[in-house]
């Protein structure tokens, strides 16, 4: 007969138990963020991200450092003092001959020693002015104290709005726009999920090596044509304190832009995952006409649509197929001439043909405004006569309802 064991302490059986509650797996998942995120740290670019407490930033960082194969060192920016990040001053033997060089704390020894790891600075908006004074030379010349950090440490930050930080402070303007500013929001689906035991997948962007030179000629080109023709956006610093400490034109923040759009090109983003981090930079109202103007970079050329109207290809977007139109008509009224005005009505059919037939309307009324006494209609003009009096119709009955109900 053998003796029974004894009965395990609570606290290993506790243990255990918390070991299996923190076993969890993740899975490949479409994520805007998270690929905002990892796009940004691929660019090697600072980032800050926003959001209500308790919402996944600190987990997403961690899961962030863990699928980059990162070590994760978490630094509370509000619990430190200025001297923390400039640095120590540690007197030698002779300071008149060899200066007073300044210690850098622990932490940043470790990067340092390390050779790359994901730095997080944590509560950022909790900490005092005088602190982000002093994080302003970590965060844009990665030097702490006597220590530049290298190459492969990347910085990302948290904060909470200051309606919900413990007593919170607004950014300054010279540390805000050195971050490329993220709201980080939970995704209901994500966190339902990810309580079940699996959590979405953090991976770097695949850069396609043979897009790069061209990416990097289209985010130049994007960004200095941008601002070509919106000169006063170039620097502009909010008047609301509030404001200031977020995303703001300026031209750091620019070149953060064209870094961003680069690697978003060679990496195939989704438009959605472009959005979030240009806004993030230069602010929503600059990065939405930044982005406006992307759309109309992908126009076709309209000389050459009128070239060869039989094999032209138009946008699928509706939006861009009525820009690309409406393009076409400003040229044939450069330059007036019977063969492209007919071309332009070929170009007119086929959109109605292979698309949306409302976004015909009024190219083709403005086209027809364009016709001289010794043009003869053509035949094509038949095939749109009915879509545009059926617009004209339709334009109508809703002027009258409209003053029916007034």
């Amino acid at each position: 007969m053998t003796a029974s064991l004894p009965p395990a302490p609570q606290l290993d059986v506790a243990e255990t138990l918390l070991t299996l509650l923190r076993d969890t797996t993740t899975e490949p998942r479409a994520d805007i963020q998270l690929e905002a995120l990892t796009l940004a740290v691929a660019a090697d670019l600072p980032v800050l991200l926003w959001g209500e407490p308790g919402i996944g930033k600190t987990a997403a960082l961690t899961q962030l450092a863990a699928a980059l194969d990162l070590p994760l060192t978490t630094v509370i920016a509000s619990v430190h003092e200025p001297s923390d990040f400039s640095g120590l001053p540690v007197v030698g033997d002779d300071p008149a001959v060899q200066g007073v060089p300044m210690a850098p704390p622990d932490w940043a020894v470790r990067l340092v020693r390390a050779g790359r790891g994901l730095l997080f600075l944590d509560e950022l908006s909790t900490a005092p002015p005088a602190v982000q004074a002093a994080l302003l030379r970590l965060v844009l010349e990665r030097r702490i104290g006597a220590l530049r950090l290298p190459p492969g440490v990347r910085i990302v930050a948290a904060a909470n709005p200051r309606s919900s930080a413990a007593d919170g402070w607004e950014l300054s303007p010279p540390l805000a726009n050195r971050f490329v500013h993220l709201q980080w929001t939970h995704d209901h689906d994500v966190v339902v999920r990810g309580l079940g035991g699996t959590w979405p997948r953090a991976t770097l962007p695949r850069l396609d090596e043979e897009r790069l030179a061209d990416a990097v000629d289209f985010a130049r080109r994007a960004v200095c044509a941008f601002l070509v023709a919106r000169p006063g956006l170039v620097h502009r610093l909010p008047t609301g304190e509030s404001r200031r400490g977020g995303a703001w034109p300026s031209p750091r923040s620019w070149e953060a832009t064209l870094r961003l759009i680069a690697f978003a090109t060679a990496a195939g983003s989704a438009r959605d995952v472009l959005s979030l981090l240009v806004r993030g930079t230069v602010g929503d109202g600059p990065g939405l006409e930044l982005l406006a103007s992307l759309d109309r970079m992908d126009l076709p050329d309209p000389e050459s649509l009128l070239a060869d109207p039989a094999a032209a290809v138009l946008p699928e977007r509706g939006d861009l197929r009525q820009a690309a139109l409406d393009g076409v008509v400003a040229a044939v009224r450069q330059r007036p001439e019977r063969d492209r005005w007919d071309a332009a009505w070929a170009l007119l059919v086929r959109a109605m043909e292979s698309g949306a037939p409302d976004v015909v309307v009024v190219p083709a009324t403005t086209l027809a405004s364009l016709r001289r006494e010794d043009w003869q209609v053509p035949a094509a003009v038949d095939r749109l006569a009915g879509v545009v009096s059926l617009s004209r119709r339709a334009d109508k009955a809703a002027r009258r309802a409209t003053g029916v109900r007034r």
